[in-house]
């Protein structure tokens, strides 16, 4: 049986070296490694924390390590990471524990016999320096180095909000969001949930503005929580699920959700359509239609029809087809860096090419809408070209289609669209545009 420090150490060093994603990566080591749930917590805590920081954990690292950190063994420097991580962010861990578990790590996985002197001679003197103020060569990458965000998504989000707005930002990014369970009110109510939550051992509070929407913490895996199995409630973020009320489909309508998975949207539309009607979910990919139809039988949405399609594909038979089409396009998904913190260390290069692809796939699903039908225009990201300079464009393209306000509760009216920003709303970032066909 493994421990919580390896299995995060394991996973880091194939994010280092594989690009491995982080979360499905974490999951299966902490089933092969054999962890219970308070060491597979430990081991996230780890793993998630060292990605929010390792910019400032390796500018720390490197003033007192006598060899670059690019020049080490990726599972040595993941080592020195999560026990660094430790020392400067977990004061319930001693030191002496993060130290000696980082060396007899360094003694197992590196070939190196000098790996575990140097691993604790490193931390040792880092658990001696006083804390020293970040200095970079100009403001910018000081943010970058204290909040752990490369330089250039610093400069996006300091261009977007100022310097203080993007400081908010980046340290929202770096916090810990509780889980936000949707409750499915055609199974149970939020006060029955709630209660069968509290017996299981979660912590639960209501959403502060959403309603049917409660806020998990300490709740371990949600998967082996009765409630969950039996569909009373699904995961998602506040400002998704507020996206679908923005797009208001009604029971018995007919709904196309052309992005669809891991079905979040396509959940939260069906219950607000009581289950009536016809809501068709798309995705490219096999193995996610599979996971789309898990979650229609679990939660008892019968409605829901998991589709093989691609969304900038055009399928005649659509054509003005339906009420409500969801557009929630691919993205650079700089909105969920809070809960995906690897989003941040994406090579910015290929991203310069998602607003063809979000132009492409809106322009496509505009086909379906019917005369007089809505179509919702989503994206998990905050940049404006991604966003708002994609509905433009369309908008001037298409005199047919015009921005409609609508309300939203606790938030009130909005002007046809929206964007969520973690350090405002407390929810993913995120943006949604309400167009209406003209009839």
């Amino acid at each position: 049986m493994g421990s919580a420090r390896e299995t995060a150490v394991l996973t880091l060093a194939a994010c280092e070296k594989q690009g491995a994603w982080s979360d499905g990566h974490l999951k299966r080591t902490i089933r092969e490694q054999g962890l219970d749930r308070r060491d597979a917590a430990l081991a996230a805590r780890l793993c998630y924390g060292v990605l929010q920081n390792k910019l400032l954990l390796d500018w720390r690292l490197s003033r007192v390590c006598s060899m670059k950190l690019d020049r080490l063994d990726a599972k040595v420097l993941c080592g020195l990471r999560v026990g660094a991580y430790q020392l400067l962010f977990l004061d319930k861990i001693p030191p002496s524990a993060a130290v000696n578990e980082a060396v007899e790590l360094a003694k197992r996985h590196s070939r190196n016999p000098r790996a575990a002197g140097l691993v604790n001679g490193v931390l040792r003197a880092l658990a001696r320096e006083e804390t020293p103020e970040i200095v970079g060569k100009d403001r910018l990458e000081a943010l970058s180095i204290q909040y752990s965000h490369p330089r250039w998504l610093t400069e996006e989000f300091v261009n977007l909000l100022g310097m203080e707005g993007a400081e908010a930002l980046l340290a929202a990014d770096n916090g810990q969001p509780p889980a936000a369970a949707q409750v499915n009110t055609l199974k149970t109510t939020p006060e029955q949930l709630e209660a069968e939550l509290r017996s299981a051992g979660a912590e639960v509070r209501p959403h502060p503005w959403l309603e049917g929407c409660l806020l998990l913490t300490g709740a371990g895996d949600l998967e082996r929580l009765e409630s969950f199995r039996r569909g009373e409630f699904y995961i998602q973020d506040a400002a998704s699920r507020l996206a679908v009320l923005a797009a208001g489909p009604k029971p018995g309508q007919r709904v196309l959700d052309c992005c669809a998975a891991p079905g979040g949207k396509s959940f939260a539309a069906a219950i607000l359509m009581e289950n009536r009607g016809e809501l068709i979910s798309c995705d490219i990919h096999p193995h996610k239609i599979r996971l789309l139809e898990a979650g229609r039988e679990r939660l008892g949405l019968s409605v829901i029809a998991p589709t093989l399609q691609n969304a900038a594909q055009c399928r005649e038979d659509w054509r003005s087809g339906f009420d409500v089409v969801l557009a929630d396009v691919p993205c650079s998904g700089l909105g969920i860096i809070r809960k995906k913190p690897d989003i941040r260390y994406k090579d910015p290069e290929p991203l310069k090419g998602l607003p063809r692809v979000q132009r492409a796939i809106l322009d496509n699903c505009a086909r379906y809408v019917r005369p007089g039908g809505v179509l919702l225009y989503s994206t998990c990201t905050l940049l404006p070209r991604e966003n708002g300079g994609i509905v433009d464009a369309f908008l001037d393209a298409r005199p047919d289609f015009s921005p409609e306000p609508f309300e939203l509760p606790s938030l009130g009216a909005q002007p046809g669209r929206i964007t969520f920003w973690p350090h405002i709303h407390g929810a993913d970032g995120f943006f949604a545009a309400r167009l209406r066909r003209k009839g």
